[in-house]
């Protein structure tokens, strides 16, 4: 039980909101902690809940997503944040990450995806659906060219972070290179440590630039 990880989410749409909490409920290693229909309901109770990591929806009635996250973050720093959203808008997400979130997923890619997205994002990864991370990369047009960093990486980290950029998480870059998990995050680490970065946005960015 000490290693099951505590859930919240925060979704106007009951329908969804419904299915999303059936999701995790039945997910082994998760604990439904509530299931919110608004900010305003959903911050105070947050407060008291303190789950590990909460899929929030942006458009929310009243009081933004990006907004209850902000907040939130500034009172619970090791609280982690997935946006959930239909939303691929470059000021939404911009905005949704400098409020303090770790990953952004589209509602569309479905079930399966939104869930490794939220473990990928437990296990300390930063996941983005492929079509938002092609979007963030395009718009670090400021960011200093480190061409010289990417080529020092190891032939292995090279290849995981070819597989980052075209949008994989963790576990299917596991899969694909049939390593464990572990040595994939532990990779991971190696390679934002080499490129001076602190997330996959950057890290891929850099390689996209090299």
């Amino acid at each position: 039980m000490t290693n099951e990880k505590l859930i919240c989410i925060v979704e106007d749409n009951e329908e969804l909101r419904n299915a999303m909490s059936t999701m995790v409920s039945m997910q082994p290693g998760l604990l439904h902690g509530g299931s919110f229909a608004n900010a305003e309901i959903a911050a105070p109770a947050i407060s008291e809940i303190i789950p590990d990591a909460v899929l929030m929806d942006i458009n929310l009635p009243g009081i933004s997503g990006i907004s209850c996250v902000a907040a939130l973050k500034n009172r619970f720093p090791k609280m982690q944040f997935l946006m959930c959203t239909a939303y691929e808008d470059s000021e939404k997400i911009f905005s949704s990450l400098k409020a303090g979130a770790s990953g952004y997923i589209l509602k569309s890619e479905g079930p399966g995806k939104i869930l490794a997205a939220l473990e990928e994002m437990l296990q300390g990864g930063s996941p983005m659906s492929s079509s938002i991370a092609r979007k963030v990369v395009s718009s670090f047009s400021q960011m200093e060219d480190k061409n010289v960093l990417v080529q020092e990486l190891t032939k292995r980290e090279q290849e995981i972070l070819k597989l980052l950029a075209q949008g994989l998480v963790s576990k299917e870059v596991s899969s694909n290179l049939f390593i464990s998990i572990e040595t994939v995050l532990k990779h991971i680490q190696n390679i934002y440590n080499k490129l001076q970065v602190n997330t996959r946005v950057e890290a891929v960015n850099l390689y996209l630039k090299r």
